[in-house]
């Protein structure tokens, strides 16, 4: 089985790949190359990888209410 690498470089992983070792969404695999240079796909702990806005939520402050926000946006004084 083939897939095509799009533009941007992601590969889709087969579904019978992905049901074959257990792969869900959010779940992290590694990628290792053997000793003849093939490259094979790990699934990892299985663990979902932390989203990269994760350290983000919760660290708003209350300064402007989204009305203001919003105002501000519009250029409405």
């Amino acid at each position: 089985m083939s897939e095509i690498v799009r533009e941007d470089g992601l590969v889709r992983l087969p579904e019978a790949v992905r049901e074959q070792l257990g792969i869900t969404p959010g779940m992290a695999v590694d990628f290792e190359t053997d000793a003849g240079g093939k490259v094979v796909v790990v699934k990892s702990d299985g663990l979902p990888r932390e989203s990269r806005f994760a350290r983000w939520r919760g660290t708003a402050t209350a300064g402007l209410s989204t009305d203001e926000i919003m105002a501000m946006t519009r250029g409405e004084e």
